[in-house]
Formats: C-alpha cells, sequence, structure tokens
C-alpha cells in the first residue's frame, strides 16, 4: 500500500488569515487535536507547506493501523 501522512492540529488556526484557515478545513482538520491521514501527494505536502506550523506531521510507510 502506498505511504500516507498523518497529520494532526497543534495549534489553533482561529486568528490565522483565510487562505490558512481554507486549507486547515480541506485538509479536514477543525480544532486542536484532531487527526486525519492523508496520501503522501504532492497536492497534499503543497497544502502542509502552507500551515505547517500549524500542524505535525508523521509517515505511515504501511498505512496499516
Amino acid at each position: 500500500m502506498a505511504a500516507e501522512l498523518i497529520i494532526t492540529q497543534v495549534r489553533s488556526a482561529a486568528t490565522r488569515i483565510a487562505k490558512q484557515r481554507a486549507t486547515m478545513r480541506a485538509l479536514g482538520l477543525r480544532r486542536v487535536g484532531d487527526t486525519v491521514r492523508h496520501p503522501d501527494r504532492p497536492e497534499i505536502r503543497g497544502m502542509i507547506r502552507v500551515v505547517e506550523h500549524l500542524v505535525t506531521v508523521r509517515s505511515s510507510e504501511d498505512g496499516g493501523s
């Protein structure tokens, strides 16, 4: 299976600019502590770069539990 990225929101996006808030919503992150999984693709990496100061990212090579 392809590698996945495990993205966790660690800071609030409430006072950030609209582009960053929209990126957080597009990633599926709504509040501090939320964690989502996305495939390791260039599009997702670009979204992470926009909000890298608000999230932590881990790699899951096997994508399993």
